[in-house]
């Protein structure tokens, strides 16, 4: 039997393992499956962001994603907001900005290339010149171009349409003063409809899905340009996937999250479906190219005419 001195010890023996493995969840956190956070993404990714917010609510009704769509520099000064617990963009963010985030808000982002996409080029339906190579469209770009076309970006300074251009087309030379700038790529796309002069610079997710009925009719009123294959002269594409995925298509960028979160809460839920197979999906069907998702190229047979 059991003296008292022994059963006393015993008892508090249960007590202190019952309390080391009933562990209570912060309730003011949010989980994958509940709560609600800010994300900031690039506007010129707004279609297919939206379309994997709708189908993670739909899978969660408790979680609600406020995400803001801006130009890629005001999302990447939302990096220092508390508030805003993801950012969407087309680049990883540097390791001076990264320091800062551990220096400052004392986190440890993540970060990762979840698809890539590329740069269309549109014209007005009237326009004789529908191919190009980049030699034209650095010209086009610094106002040399023969036909003095002039371009139109969705906005002049802080877009990722507008960086990509300056540091990869034009390697930091000078964007032509006739450049123009429009609020949105809707509205890019509505000024080149109406303006025989204008060609247009929108990422491809606006325009490029077949499936989608405003998208389709963006391109009963534009023309969506062919460019020089790189590294194939003399051979144009447009920007479809499989141009994008073999690297041919010469305007190609990617799509990155970076993600501040030190516990395993919403962000990393929604970062987890986004490189999941049915968040891969989601960029495939909006005709981007997955970024983990195998992309499978398969050969076709045209039948006999």
């Amino acid at each position: 039997m059991l003296r008292q001195r022994d059963l006393s010890i015993y008892f508090l023996f249960f007590i202190l393992l019952s309390c080391n493995t009933n562990t209570t969840v912060d309730p003011t956190l949010d989980t994958r499956s509940k709560g609600k956070i800010n994300i900031s993404a690039d506007e010129s990714f707004k279609p297919v962001i939206e379309a994997q917010v709708q189908v993670y609510e739909a899978d969660y009704p408790d979680v609600k994603l406020n995400v803001h769509y801006k130009p890629e520099a005001d999302c990447l000064n939302d990096l220092t907001v508390d508030s805003v617990r993801m950012i969407i963009v087309t680049r990883y963010i540097s390791p001076d900005e990264k320091r800062f985030l551990e220096d400052s808000l004392k986190l440890s982002p993540e970060q990762m290339m979840v698809a890539f996409d590329a740069i269309a080029v549109i014209t007005h339906p009237d326009e004789e010149i529908h191919r190009f190579t980049m030699k034209d469209i650095r010209e086009i770009l610094q106002g040399k171009f023969r036909e003095n076309l002039i371009p139109v970006f969705d906005g002049l300074k802080a877009t990722s349409t507008v960086r990509f251009i300056v540091d990869s087309v034009l390697h930091g030379d000078t964007l032509t003063s006739k450049a123009l700038a429009a609020r949105s790529s809707e509205e890019v796309v509505d000024y080149v409809s109406k303006n025989p002069a204008a060609i247009g610079f929108i990422g491809v997710s606006w325009i490029g899905n077949k499936d989608d009925a405003q998208q389709q009719s963006f391109l009963t009123k534009v023309r969506l340009a062919e460019l020089e294959c790189k590294g194939l002269p003399g051979q144009y594409v447009q920007p479809i996937q499989v141009n994008i995925y073999n690297g041919l298509y010469p305007l190609k960028r990617g799509l990155v999250f970076v993600l501040k979160e030190n516990y395993k809460g919403l962000g990393h839920g929604f970062s987890n479906f986004m490189t999941s197979e049915r968040g891969q999906l989601i960029f495939r069907r909006a005709y981007l190219v997955p970024g983990y998702l195998p992309f499978i190229v398969r050969p076709t047979r045209l039948r006999d005419e």
